[in-house]
C-alpha cells in the first residue's frame, strides 16, 4: 500500500457475502425469461436493476418490471426467491475478522444492493450467525438503495468520504467487481480487486496489513 490505512471500506457481496450471479440467472430462466443474461450481470444491467438499487422503485414495481421485461406471469414472491436465489452465505470467519478490523481501523460498507436483498440478508445472517443486521461490525453502512447513490459513480465514493471526513489517500476500498475498483482508485481512494476464485478477503487483507 503507497500510504498507511487509517480506514477501510468494504463492499458485501463477493467480498463478505458469498453470493453466486449463477443461481439468480437459473432460477429465472426457471420462471420462463431464458435471455436473463441479457438484462443483468456482475459487469452490467439494465435500468430497472439500478433504479431498484438507488431506492427509486419499490419491490412491488421491480416485480412488475420483471413481469414485463420477462414476459412472464410469475407471482411476486416467486419473482422475489429468484432474485434472492445469488445469495449464499456469511462465513462466521468473516464476522469475527470484521470485529478485529473494527479494532484496528475505520471500517466502513459500502454496498450496491436493494430492499429486497438486504431483507434476505439479515434473514440469513440471523438464522445462521444469531446476528440481526452489520451495523455493529462498522462505523457506518451504506447501502445503495438508501443512500440513492450507486457505485462505480464517484460521488457515492465521495459521499462516503465526505460523511465521515476520511482521507482518500489512507482509506482502501476493497471489491470484486473492477468497474468499482476504477471508480474509487478516480479519487484518489488506495483500491484493490479481490479475485475470489483464488482468495477470501480475510487472506487478502492479511497479507496486505501485516
Amino acid at each position: 500500500m503507497a500510504k498507511i490505512i487509517k480506514n477501510i471500506i468494504f463492499d458485501l457481496g463477493g467480498v463478505l457475502l458469498n453470493i453466486d450471479y449463477d443461481l439468480t440467472l437459473q432460477a429465472f430462466q426457471k420462471l420462463g425469461i431464458k435471455n436473463f443474461d441479457q438484462f443483468y450481470s456482475q459487469a452490467k444491467q439494465s435500468a430497472i436493476f439500478s433504479l431498484l438499487e438507488t431506492g427509486k422503485i419499490s419491490a412491488d414495481m421491480f416485480c412488475n418490471e420483471i413481469r414485463i421485461i420477462g414476459e412472464i406471469s410469475s407471482a411476486n414472491n416467486d419473482i422475489i426467491n429468484a432474485w434472492n436465489s445469488m445469495l449464499l452465505d456469511f462465513p462466521q470467519e468473516r464476522f469475527d475478522f470484521l470485529q478485529m478490523i473494527k479494532e484496528r481501523y475505520n471500517s466502513f460498507l459500502l454496498s450496491n444492493t436493494n430492499s429486497i436483498h438486504l431483507k434476505a440478508l439479515n434473514k440469513i445472517i440471523l438464522e445462521k450467525n444469531n446476528v440481526s443486521t452489520l451495523d455493529s461490525y462498522f462505523l457506518e453502512t451504506y447501502y445503495s438503495h438508501e443512500i440513492g447513490l450507486r457505485k462505480p459513480h464517484p460521488e457515492t465514493f465521495q459521499h462516503v468520504i465526505d460523511a465521515n471526513n476520511l482521507n482518500p489517500e489512507s482509506t482502501l476500498f476493497i471489491d470484486d467487481s473492477i468497474q468499482h475498483v476504477h471508480g474509487a482508485r478516480a479519487l484518489g481512494i488506495q483500491s484493490i480487486l479481490l479475485d475470489t476464485n483464488k482468495e477470501t478477503v480475510i487472506t487478502k487483507l492479511r497479507f496486505l496489513l501485516a
